[in-house]
């Protein structure tokens, strides 16, 4: 017989133990770390007297377009606390303390990117601002259909922000650079951790919500950058460059939280979920295939530039 579905603030009740403890984990393996501490502010230059130029920065094409598709995305952090806050807002102890934690944690990556390409003259500081304003302006909504579809996404979106991050660092060849991302990666991995192991502790209280929920999210999923200005041309251009691809995304975040959460091994569904589960293998499947059709195109591109 498949266990009851429960309502939101029901799992949030009933996982409260639960979210208490993953924080005070986090709390105990969390590493304090200073922004100022990875900015070379030696280099820096005032630019009244000495205007930004595309010369003057240390990266060069698609690294300029990964960082600011990441800057962009850290700096809508008001949204996403606001999004955290509707998930877990209506209830207190673990569940409020966390996200106010996530989110002090979240606000040094912004810090800490923004000062890097400022003060390195990676992009132009004017366009960045002007790109922050509206990015912010036009916010970010999830549209989450309740408390465990949100952790759901959260568990990816922390996984896949923190592979995309990594690899940006290291994709940067400035060795400043790839230093921040990795810092930043670490705090990514944490807080994927957090979501990861709440969406496990649900799974046992409310097995047929949580396969719906992981389902739907892998099904819809979306980076949160996905609002931002031409962000599908520069999201092609950050895949052809194997930073963040159908690959890496199907590979190393999809299958890795279904196998941890055991997806497919889970028993004593309802009938909806079952379908739904149904569903996810057809998806995995189709993604699969697209991941490998993106990857022989890759491929036969890199051949003919090698032959030119």
């Amino acid at each position: 017989m498949s266990a009851r579905r429960r309502t939101d603030r029901e799992l949030l009740a009933e996982l409260e133990p639960v979210a208490d403890q993953q924080l005070r984990t986090h709390e105990r393996i969390a590493e304090e770390w200073f922004p100022h501490d990875y900015i070379p502010y030696s280099l820096g230059r005032d630019f009244d007297t000495d205007p930004w130029t595309p010369d003057q920065s240390r990266l060069e094409g698609v690294a300029q377009v990964a960082f600011e598709v990441n800057l962009m995305t850290e700096d809508n952090l008001p949204s996403y606390h606001r999004e955290i806050h509707a998930m877990f807002g209506h209830g207190d102890g673990a569940w409020i303390n966390w996200v106010h934690r996530w989110t002090a944690e979240e606000g040094r990556h912004s810090i800490v990117l923004r000062d890097y390409l400022v003060v390195t003259r990676a992009l132009d500081p004017y366009e960045l601002e002007r790109a922050r304003m509206a990015q912010v302006m036009q916010g970010y909504d999830h549209e989450s259909r309740g408390t465990l579809w949100g952790m759901a996404y959260v568990a990816f979106q922390e996984l896949a922000t923190r592979i995309s991050h990594r690899n940006t660092g290291q994709y940067s060849q400035d060795p400043v650079a790839d230093r921040i991302m990795a810092r930043i990666a670490r705090d990514e991995n944490l807080h994927m951790r957090f979501y990861r192991d709440m969406v496990q502790a649900a799974m046992r209280i409310d097995p047929s919500s949580a396969i719906e929920a992981i389902a739907d999210e892998v099904i819809g999923f979306e980076m949160p950058g996905a609002g931002m200005r031409q962000f599908l041309r520069k999201s092609a251009m950050i895949a052809n460059a194997g930073i963040y691809d159908l690959r890496i995304h199907h590979d190393e975040v999809v299958q890795p939280l279904l196998r941890y959460w055991d997806v497919f091994g889970v028993e004593g569904l309802d009938e909806r979920a079952e379908r739904r589960r149904e569903d996810l293998a057809t998806f995995l499947a189709g993604l699969d295939a697209q991941a490998a059709r993106f990857e022989d195109k890759r491929a036969a591109r890199r051949d003919r530039r090698a032959r030119a």
